[in-house]
């Protein structure tokens, strides 16, 4: 079996006991890991993820011990390495909150990260996989620059645009290269802080699929088939739970989250996916 899942955002501070969700988080991918031959984690595992100068070059044990009565990331973290120890390949993207993994994140997990969508070839099924933030259609980048008339309203030009602008920010080196110089508790003061604004805003108001039309995603992979066929597009980030056909040959997966809906995507030997709640 394979096994896809996003947007865990562990560590969130608007999550009641972040331990027991970090334990069902863990346990999930224990009852994966006794038939999967790859888990891909498709990005915002963590609420907030920065590896700073002071710590990079430490062990998993040293972690553990430098984070303990804080908040921890230790059981998820040595869960991955037993996967990858059992021979699982466990694949991590980075979302837009856990863009910051510089090398040790790998190093003591042995998983293989990701920046960017990845388009491969699983059980014999053709898929681009992502995050899902960034992924901007050329249409609504059209839209944008005033090249095309489109459905867009002038509030979602600017929330794109505001989007596209932070994401560029995030991802620049010099800002990057800054912040990875504070000590951890300021940095992660910061990032938590800004994350737990982001997770409640979502909670009072939920931000509902918007139609195949308005919906970035979708209207991303349907652009992306008309160009190559894919069989298969797998995306995290949009925390809305969707399985929709965009053509006769291809679907789309929206795979929700793992602190709301608690779903996640499972394919078999002959390639046949679906989407699945923990309940």
């Amino acid at each position: 079996m394979v096994y896809f899942l996003s947007d865990a955002h562990l560590g969130s501070l608007v999550i009641q006991d972040p331990d027991a969700h970090q334990q069902r988080v863990v346990d999930l991918l224990h009852t994966m890991g006794k038939d999967a031959t790859a888990i891909y984690l498709l990005g915002d595992m963590f609420d907030f993820w920065y590896e700073y100068v002071w710590h990079r070059r430490e062990s998993l044990d040293d972690y553990e011990r430098r984070t303990q009565g804080k908040t921890s990331f230790a059981p998820f973290l040595r869960c991955l390495r037993e996967l990858t120890n059992q021979g699982i390949e466990v694949h991590y993207f980075i979302g837009n909150h856990d863009i910051w993994t510089f090398g040790w994140l790998t190093r003591v997990t042995g998983v293989q990260v990701h920046r960017g969508p990845l388009d491969t070839t699983i059980n014999g099924k053709r898929i681009i996989m992502a995050h899902g933030d960034g992924l901007v259609p050329d249409s609504f980048m059209r839209a944008l620059k005033g090249q095309e008339p489109s459905t867009l309203t002038p509030a979602d030009k600017r929330r794109i645009r505001a989007f596209i602008w932070l994401r560029h920010f995030f991802h620049s080196r010099v800002p990057q290269y800054m912040f990875r110089l504070m000590p951890p508790a300021w940095g992660d003061g910061i990032g938590y802080t800004w994350a737990k604004n982001s997770r409640q805003k979502e909670l009072d108001h939920p931000y509902p699929y918007k139609g195949e039309e308005k919906e970035e995603l979708v209207r991303y992979a349907k652009e992306k088939e008309q160009q190559t066929h894919h069989d298969y597009y797998i995306f995290g980030h949009r925390h809305i739970e969707l399985d929709l056909q965009i053509t006769r040959d291809a679907r789309i997966l929206i795979l929700g989250d793992m602190f709301k809906l608690w779903t996640y995507a499972r394919m078999d030997g002959k390639g046949n996916l679906e989407l699945l709640n923990c309940d």
